[in-house]
């Protein structure tokens, strides 16, 4: 699973990059440059004549031109008439490329193969690429998406020859990798690991030949060559499920030197080929680093015990040994978390929970309250909740400790059962209150008022209603992350 983790990181990746460049990257015609200059200008009459500019742009007869209203009405903050715009287009040119990207969207909810493959065909039969520019790089997107989807979901269900068809059509080269990591996770999801490893191999060749700007240094070329090491870390994960010890070693060292920042599970990876090739000192280092981090999980606390007494020849010693790594992590912990802490006032706020309660900030005065917002789209987030079950069980019998889970950043019609599905799917204990979007301004108030610019975003409220600590992300350490929030929260308890 940890497989599949990693391939949906990754599509999620793309498509957000290629989300950003729509919005950002600047087509050199004269029309851009002077809508660019209008919006740089503080005098008010050119702030008019944008306006202008963009109202009537907002009725021309091409899409490329309403959709450049739509992303200058976004850049300068009216997000009501690029919405408004956004959600008509695919009306007023039902051949555009909006209409096109509406009509494939679901593709992915399919159940089978089959019915993913007719709806292509009759998508692609509408939507021919010929009728569409094919001059930017990432132009063919939207097409791969679709086929990567398909591929993904023949090799689910064994169909080798059409999963390997539907791959043969990708022509996107520098999204190849991700699309070809996706079908990796579905061969090694139904336990095909020798198809498994050769679109493993793939994806990492692929990535490859984009590392140290082989193939330019545009982002989407470094975005290409940015997930190398994961990569080579999936591909030695099944060479060494396959047995093949000493070609994992090989892949599994490529991904350790390439990574930036400590990876426990690839730290482990490395650890449990090297413990294949009966080379245990190598392997207890790689296994030191991960617990004197703090980030070992069970499983890997145990096999580090394990390697203690091969390399030292018994468990002599270990306990003050473990007890001391132990003592020092949180020591530096505490010392990082003492210089990150914050003093400052939470925004006050009233939201629904999933059954429509009113629940408010307010409510819990003179308790410690942990906010995480969060979204059902966010990976991140997601990959996150284990450890914040984790967390919240620990305090479940913690009455001065409350937890709030709150949605925003909705991508659904329906936000709220798309939420209380995905949690009661989960099973998570978690109270969720929604953060829906205004529906006059089109924001989602409380995280705006959180000033959050990217999600899962974690605030620490300490018992007189003040922020006293902020997390950003997760590096996908449960037990780190436990520890951390914890000692948090004891520090927050400590300065009420």
């Amino acid at each position: 699973m940890k497989l599949l983790k990693t391939a949906c990181s990754l599509l999620l990746s793309v498509i957000a990059i290629n989300a950003v460049q729509a919005q950002t990257t600047k087509p050199a015609d004269t029309l851009v440059q002077y809508l660019d200059k209008l919006v740089a200008s503080k005098d008010s009459a050119d702030k008019t004549m944008l306006r202008s500019r963009l109202a009537d742009l907002s009725k021309a007869k091409t899409e490329k031109e309403v959709l450049t209203a739509a992303n200058y009405y976004y850049r300068i903050g009216d997000t009501k008439k690029s919405d408004a715009i956004y959600s008509n287009i695919a009306t007023r040119f039902p051949l555009g490329t909006q209409a096109r990207n509406e009509a494939s969207k679901d593709f992915y909810l399919l159940k089978t193969a089959a019915e993913a493959e007719a709806a292509y065909k009759a998508w692609i039969k509408k939507f021919p690429p010929t009728m569409y520019e094919n001059t930017k790089v990432d132009d063919r997107l939207a097409y791969d998406y679709v086929r990567a989807v398909i591929a993904g979901k023949f090799a689910a269900e064994k169909n080798v020859a059409k999963a390997n068809e539907y791959a043969n059509m990708l022509e996107v080269d520098f999204w190849k990798g991700n699309a070809y990591s996706g079908i990796t996770g579905a061969f090694y999801k139904n336990g095909d690991l020798a198809n498994a490893e050769i679109y493993a191999k793939k994806a990492m060749d692929n990535a490859f030949s984009y590392i140290d700007g082989k193939k330019g240094n545009e982002n989407w070329a470094k975005f290409s060559a940015s997930g190398y090491a994961g990569l080579t870390s999936t591909y030695a994960n099944i060479l060494f499920e396959r047995k093949k010890y000493a070609e994992a070693l090989k892949y599994s060292e490529i991904a350790y030197k390439k990574s930036t920042s400590l990876s426990p599970n690839l730290n482990y990876r490395y650890a449990q080929i090297l413990m294949g090739l009966n080379r245990n000192q190598e392997a207890y280092d790689k296994l030191e680093e991960v617990v004197k981090a703090g980030k070992a999980t069970p499983e890997m606390a145990a096999d580090f015990k394990k390697l203690y007494v091969k390399v030292k020849g018994s468990e002599n010693g270990f306990d003050a040994y473990a007890s001391a790594i132990r003592e020092a992590y949180l020591g530096n912990l505490n010392k990082q978390l003492t210089k990150g802490m914050v003093n400052e006032p939470a925004p006050g706020f009233t939201l629904a929970d999933l059954n429509g309660k009113q629940v408010s900030l307010a409510d819990y005065k003179g308790k410690i309250v942990i906010i995480d917002f969060w979204a059902t789209w966010c990976g991140p987030c997601k990959a996150s909740f284990p450890a914040m079950q984790m967390a919240v069980n620990k305090y479940k019998d913690d009455d001065n400790v409350k937890f709030l889970f709150i949605h925003t950043w909705e991508k659904v019609a329906d936000p709220v059962k798309d939420a209380a599905d995905y949690i009661k799917g989960m099973k998570y204990s978690f109270e969720v209150l929604m953060d829906v979007k205004d529906a006059e301004t089109k924001v989602n108030k409380v995280v705006s008022s959180y000033k959050v610019n990217g999600i899962p975003a974690k605030f620490v409220i300490d018992a007189a209603g003040n922020i006293r600590f902020k997390l950003t992300g997760f590096d996908g350490s449960n037990e780190a992350a436990v520890d951390e929030l914890s000692m948090m929260i004891d520090m927050a308890k400590t300065k009420s």
